[in-house]
């Protein structure tokens, strides 16, 4: 809060996110402002829905103070940023960005709102830096729809992968310190992010699909068909990193390809990734500005996933899906904050790690259960029966009044 405490003009929407970021990161199963208001002891919900909808502050401006604050206390040279989108499954048709699309939250087409998030991870911990909510060109073509939802002029459409693109830009702009960039197959087809990466000095590691062709020395070939020609003794074994249940163990293969655009420097390989317990393939594109190891490219490979532990961690600790807001304005600030409160988990816990080392016997003190401490010696919620009950009053009138209002518009209809 200290960091972030200049960014709000008024004590009163200062107080609040402070109290929104307290109710984020304690063990409420459910985080929105009804929940969070009453935990924190306050009468209403009306000053947190004030925080995220009319009070004046920029959630762009925390944003960069969260960037900040994850590169100060995490940042090292050689870390990778990752991209990712992820999705929310939505039930109306109101809620900014919601259509009809693929989510892998739900592993299908679902009514979904979907925004893509950069994360910044290293070897004392990761965290997400900068958000992205994805708007369809069924929202950028209908101009009034957008304006309900309070979305500015100045947004149009953009692409997953050039949402992804700007906030690695932005990210180097700003100084964050970084020397890798790996994504998914949506980021791994996009030549123009690919490019923007090899001109900022950036290695990848990007995952593509089967069926894309790499340039060889011979003519574009698909990925799958070179996976094929390789011999036995090619593929090499190496761990993509520790997971829940040990080292992600892998056969490793790499082939030289030929740059994307003429007389550019640096490396170019496609790297095959092959679990032998199944034969299932996967198929990276890689830059290197300088001449690197297997091992690093592994290395770098295997911190994609840090932003699927992000995620997980974002939603289930600190509420980052659980927004309940329907505007672009209530969407970012919710998303900042949740964010912002990851991120605070992030850095104590990898403080913690070096300064109270586990003794023998004990794995390494986690975020899930920093956070249980947390809330269990600081923030506990000290409520009493009448407060309570006037919540319970609070919502069973509100209830009512929504419920009426139902019942008005079926029988106007």
């Amino acid at each position: 809060m200290d960091r972030i405490g200049s960014r709000f003009a008024r004590y009163e929407p200062r107080r609040h996110a402070g109290a929104l970021m307290f109710g984020l990161v304690s063990g409420l199963d459910r985080k929105n402002c009804w929940t969070i208001a009453e935990h924190r002891g306050q009468a209403t919900p009306d000053g947190l829905q004030h925080l995220l909808g009319r009070a004046q502050w920029d959630a762009d401006a925390v944003r960069d103070d969260l960037r900040g604050y994850v590169a100060d206390h995490l940042g090292v040279p050689g870390a990778v940023l990752v991209v990712d989108e992820t999705g929310d499954v939505k039930k109306g048709s109101h809620s900014v960005g919601v259509q009809r699309q693929y989510t892998g939250t739900a592993g299908r087409i679902e009514n979904s709102q979907v925004a893509v998030f950069l994360a910044y991870a290293a070897p004392r911990g990761h965290a997400l830096i900068d958000r992205a909510l994805y708007l369809p060109r069924s929202w950028v073509d209908d101009p009034g729809r957008c304006a309900a939802a309070g979305v500015p002029d100045t947004v149009g459409f953009a692409t997953k992968p050039q949402l992804a693109t700007a906030m690695i830009t932005a990210a180097l702009a700003a100084g964050v310190p970084a020397a890798w960039v790996a994504g998914d197959e949506v980021y791994g087809a996009d030549p123009q992010l690919r490019r923007a990466v090899r001109a900022a000095g950036l290695g990848y590691v990007l995952q593509v699909a089967a069926d894309r062709r790499v340039p060889t020395g011979a003519r574009a070939i698909r990925v799958h068909t070179l996976a094929r020609m390789m011999p036995e003794h090619a593929w090499q074994n190496r761990a993509a990193g520790a997971g829940s249940k040990g080292e992600r163990l892998y056969s490793w293969a790499w082939i030289d390809l030929h740059g994307e655009d003429p007389g550019e420097a640096g490396l170019h390989h496609l790297l095959i990734r092959r679990n032998d317990n199944t034969g299932e393939l996967a198929y990276l594109r890689c830059y290197t500005p300088q001449p690197v190891s297997l091992t690093a490219l592994v290395r770098v490979a295997g911190q994609r996933w840090r932003i699927e532990e992000a995620f997980q961690t974002g939603k289930g600790l600190t509420g980052l899906d659980q927004h309940q807001v329907r505007r672009w304005r209530s969407w970012h600030r919710w998303t900042t904050l949740a964010m912002l409160a990851h991120a605070f988990l992030a850095v104590t816990t990898a403080a913690e790690r070096e300064s109270d080392p586990s003794p023998a016997g004990l794995i390494d003190l986690t975020v899930n259960e920093l956070r249980r401490l947390i809330d269990a010696l600081l923030l506990g919620a000290a409520l009493t029966a009448a407060s309570l009950l006037r919540w319970s009053h609070w919502r069973r009138r509100h209830q009512a009044r929504a419920r009426h209002s139902h019942y008005q518009q079926r029988e106007n209809q």
